[in-house]
């Protein structure tokens, strides 16, 4: 085993160490503030830093180009083991908060998922928030691509670690001949949709502070604010608007806007096969269960019922997770069909989870050709997606994924079950930490929190949430002996 992790182990002490260096922004708010977190973040700092100066220290001798095994281990580590790092400042701040607590909301943070157990957001120190915040920013295209950007500064190559991470399923797809080249460009796209997010949300009305956070939350489609009411705190239709905007953009592959960013032109977007879909099935998912919930008179007015219905159909759907009313007292219906457009609304590419539009897409497309095959069995009936066919192998690889997908919710579902957890809320807290989306219904709904929660649950649910953002296979395959064998 040590022959398989110690040639990966300067790389993660040099992603550990870039990690422990962005505490410092945290740290910086707190010392200016005076908010009384400054402590934890030293320490914080000093044993993450420190720790990834040992990690690359023991491996340098170990250096070599990464193969694909390699790649997959590392993204595996650093996903399991960055959120211990990131859970430091809150178990040293927060002495009561339980291990598996802290673990929790630091897994959701770095996966961009947005549950919390944490109640009395609003007393709580700036810098913490704004910490929170920034594991949904630094989470939400990955940490891996992050660092890919400078891997050839380490010698060692970027393209196995950026393919294992990348949540598509056209892993080989590349934007630019070298995979540093790509990173870069992806954030810069990142960063620049960032920074027009700030300005606009503090336009709007937002403090400085609150626009940073909830920009960052919103990039990378977690669901952290630094108030309990979460967006509903602000009670502003300008500020939803301008939030379900960014959401939808968010939702969209960044490939596609690294497209229109090097020049190709605003008609990437028509071409691209995801987004009608996406916005398709989101937009008219917001207007149908407005009309349902004029219907049954949960709204007396339409207007009312449209501003509430989308704006939270939209939000669930990309995976962001605020919420500006409790869905969870709307009619069932509601709350489940919100629950099954997270499965797989968002684009490949983009910072949401589940199974993404595309997988979604294949499948439809794979069904309607089985059965225009019982009608005509001997045609010949390429799967196209867009202009493209889309190989076979990728279909099975589709429909393998959608299996273990299934079979991991099912699965998880009973476990919490066992534990005592009703089914509704057993079911719907799987379903948001494996799609990365942050509230469920019942006991986890919006106007909760997973605190209620028993450290074993939380801990099934922080697996939940790693198996999502590593896209099942990721994980799954370390856990195989045949990974392990030379």
């Amino acid at each position: 085993m040590h022959r398989r992790i110690l040639p990966i182990l300067h790389v993660f002490g040099a992603i550990v160490f870039v990690f422990g260096l962005s505490m410092l922004a945290p740290l910086l708010l707190s010392e200016l503030s005076r908010d009384g977190a400054q402590r934890a973040y030293d320490l914080a700092a000093l044993i993450t830093i420190s720790s990834g100066m040992a990690f690359w220290l023991l491996g340098r001798h170990w250096r070599q180009e990464l193969k694909m095994r390699d790649g997959i281990l590392l993204v595996v580590l650093t996903w399991t083991l960055l959120p211990g790092f990131a859970a430091l400042p809150l178990l040293i701040h927060l002495p009561d908060l339980p291990l598996a607590d802290a673990y929790f909301e630091a897994m959701s943070g770095l996966t961009a998922t947005g549950a919390t157990v944490l109640s009395g957001l609003d007393d709580l120190p700036q810098s913490i928030n704004l910490w929170r915040a920034q594991l949904h920013w630094i989470g939400g295209l990955g940490v891996i691509v992050l660092v890919a950007a400078v891997l050839p500064l380490l010698g060692v190559g970027g393209r196995q670690m950026f393919k294992a991470e990348m949540p598509t399923p056209m892993k080989d797809q590349k934007l630019t001949p070298r995979m540093a080249e790509t990173a870069k460009g992806l954030w810069l796209v990142y960063v620049i949709l960032t920074t027009f997010c700030i300005l606009v949300l503090w336009a709007l009305g937002m403090s400085f502070f609150d626009a940073v956070v909830h920009a960052f939350s919103i990039m990378g489609l977690g669901g952290f604010s630094s108030h309990d009411a979460s967006l509903g705190y602000f009670d502003s239709l300008h500020l939803e608007v301008a939030v379900a905007v960014f959401a939808l953009v968010a939702g969209i592959n960044f490939a596609t806007h690294f497209a229109v960013l090097r020049g190709h032109g605003l008609g990437v977007y028509r071409h691209d096969p995801e987004i009608r879909w996406f916005l398709g099935f989101v937009l008219v998912s917001g207007v149908v269960l407005a009309l349902l919930l004029w219907q049954r008179d949960v709204f007396l007015d339409l207007p009312s019922a449209l501003r509430y219905a989308v704006f939270n159909t939209i939000s669930v759907a990309t995976t962001l997770g605020f919420a500006t009313t409790d869905y969870g007292q709307w009619p069932f219906f509601a709350g489940l069909w919100m629950m099954f457009l997270c499965s797989f609304s968002t684009s490949a590419g983009s910072t949401g989870g589940g199974i993404k539009m595309m997988r979604a897409v294949l499948l439809y497309k794979q069904v309607y050709r089985e059965l225009k095959k019982l009608i005509h069995p001997n045609a010949q009936l390429p799967l196209r997606l867009g202009d493209s066919v889309v190989p076979n192998k990728i279909v099975y690889a589709v429909l393998a994924f959608l299996f273990i997908y299934v079979a991991s919710i099912v699965s998880l579902s009973f476990v919490l079950s066992f534990t005592g957890l009703d089914v509704l809320t057993a079911f719907s807290a799987v379903v948001a930490c494996i799609n990365n989306t942050g509230p469920g219904l019942g006991q986890v709904g919006p106007a909760t929190t997973y605190g209620v929660l028993t450290d074993f649950q939380t801990t099934v649910c922080s697996f939940a949430m790693l198996l999502g953002r590593l896209e099942l296979f990721t994980l799954l395959v370390v856990l195989t002996p045949a990974f392990w064998r030379r």
